[in-house]
């Protein structure tokens, strides 16, 4: 057992100082507070966590790095083709606009326009619209089916 300050041990062991002083507080650790008043920490050697970073971590960087390289290339390409896309939309939006006709007003005979009702038309055959005295004598009914 190897006898260490909670920094040093929260380092060994791979886990916070929190996580070291948690320990102390569950009594899951051996410990004691030295006569400077620093508390230390039992730790056996063969419980420490190897330095991740001290083997091999250049080439799972490299790998990653070069994952990464290829995932940015890959969305780069795609920008590049939405870009494309969206330029060629543009183009046959415009050429099918210029191809619309301008529209003409709705031609419209003064004969056949209503009076009382604007932009209608009477019915064919019809020689003149009824007058408010006649829509009012006749029943909602009669109006609706042209009867009388």
């Amino acid at each position: 057992m190897e006898r260490v300050t909670i920094a040093q041990a929260a380092e060994m062991l791979g886990v916070t100082r929190d996580a070291v002083r948690k320990r102390i507080k569950r009594h899951s650790i051996e410990w004691e507070v030295g006569s400077d008043g620093e508390t230390y920490v039992y730790v056996d050697p063969s419980a420490t966590v190897e330095d991740p970073s001290a083997d091999a971590s250049g080439q799972e960087l490299g790998t990653l790095a070069e994952v990464l390289r290829e995932q940015v290339e890959y969305l780069r390409e795609q920008l590049d083709r939405a870009e494309e896309r969206d330029r060629e939309n543009r183009r046959i939006i415009a050429a099918l606009t210029q191809r619309i006709p301008e529209l003409e007003p709705p031609r419209e005979s003064p004969e056949m326009a209503s009076e009382d009702f604007p932009g209608t038309h009477a019915p064919p055959g019809a020689e003149r619209p009824f007058t408010q005295e006649e829509r009012t004598e006749r029943s909602w009914w009669k109006r609706f089916f042209g009867l009388e």
